[in-house]
């Protein structure tokens, strides 16, 4: 079997450039978002708590309670402060994050976004953070804050992700940033029952990666999904031979627990078990396939993108008229 993204608003006409040219967004509807026009405030705790003294710090805790613990004192803040290996993440932050006017334009996008397909979306307050290479918590959204933590973003390839495995590495980069957004948000806003079957889980992914389609349609599809762009070429080139392997063996509908982490979990390759290919495919192709089920099922349905978010896997896939990629 053959397998075969100066000034700021310089800055914006280029986003919006990339959006109009994007063949999967409608121009009069990004039209209207792009009006929308949100003002964020990038609140940079990283440098406020890296310049913090005896001083100052009642002030920073005034203003930020949620980031200090009752339950310690003002000496061991003061303490991690000056640790040595905070010191080293603040300055390696102040290094990659000098400027941080592009992924501020990316998130007000993202949040234009947001407000239109949700009206009762409020802006919420963006706090950026170091947090221990805490890479598994890159950002954490809540209705009223957001929270960065920059030190997880300095480059794939940053001395300190040595010991993190090269298939998680890969995301630990300021682009990722609005990715990673998108995705927390489109997990608060996608509804789905208990998942049972493979199918239930790659229709749930599938509806994550849609989200980001609608809100964030300037990232590229590998960006939106975490391939690199060889690895989305190999899943597009051997969409046929995906669907084909699930279907034969029966897999759409199974409860086996161990079809997750072979398809649908962040890991190096699918597990195919076929050693012909294994190695050459990117991780996660269950969600891939997923995805293009729900692209499918909003092409051939009148059916709103928020009311998708609630459907059941099985009405997605009985009325998607789903077929792969030749």
């Amino acid at each position: 079997m053959t397998f075969k993204f100066c000034m700021k608003s310089v800055l914006y006409v280029l986003l919006f450039g990339l959006v109009l040219n994007s063949c999967k967004n409608d121009s009069a509807t990004e039209h209207e978002i792009a009006k929308i026009n949100t003002q964020v405030n990038i609140e940079r705790f990283d440098r406020l708590f890296d310049e913090v003294d005896a001083q100052s710090l009642p002030k920073l805790k005034l203003d930020y309670p949620f980031m200090f613990s009752e339950k310690y004192t003002d000496s061991f803040w003061l303490a991690k402060k000056a640790d040595t290996l905070q010191m080293q993440l603040f300055n390696e932050t102040k290094k990659a994050f000098a400027d941080f006017e592009d992924t501020k334009v990316e998130i007000e996008s993202l949040f234009n976004h947001l407000k239109y397909y949700f009206p009762e979306f409020g802006t919420p307050r963006v706090i950026t953070v170091t947090n221990d290479v805490d890479y598994r918590n890159r950002v954490i959204v809540t209705d009223t804050i957001v929270v960065i933590a920059l030190d997880s973003y300095l480059g794939s390839d940053h001395e300190f992700y040595g010991a993190i495995p090269k298939y998680l590495r890969t995301d630990l980069k300021k682009e990722q940033i609005v990715v990673d957004l998108a995705n927390a948000y489109a997990e608060k806003s996608t509804f789905q029952p208990k998942r049972k079957t493979l199918l239930d889980e790659m229709i749930y992914t599938g509806k994550l990666l849609y989200f980001k389609d609608k809100l964030i349609p300037f990232k590229t599809d590998a960006e939106k999904i975490g391939y690199s762009n060889a690895e989305m070429d190999w899943a597009i080139a051997n969409e046929s031979y995906i669907w084909r392997y699930f279907v034969e063996r029966e897999m759409l509908y199974s409860t086996d627990a161990q079809l997750p982490s072979r398809f649908i979990n962040p890991a190096p390759f699918t597990k195919f078990y076929l050693e012909e290919i294994d190695t050459d495919s990117p991780g996660r192709l269950g969600q891939y396939i997923g995805w293009q089920i729900v692209r499918a099922y909003m092409e051939n349905n009148d059916v709103s993108f928020k009311d998708m978010l609630i459907k059941s896997s099985e009405d997605i896939f009985n009325n998607s008229k789903f077929k792969p990629r030749k």
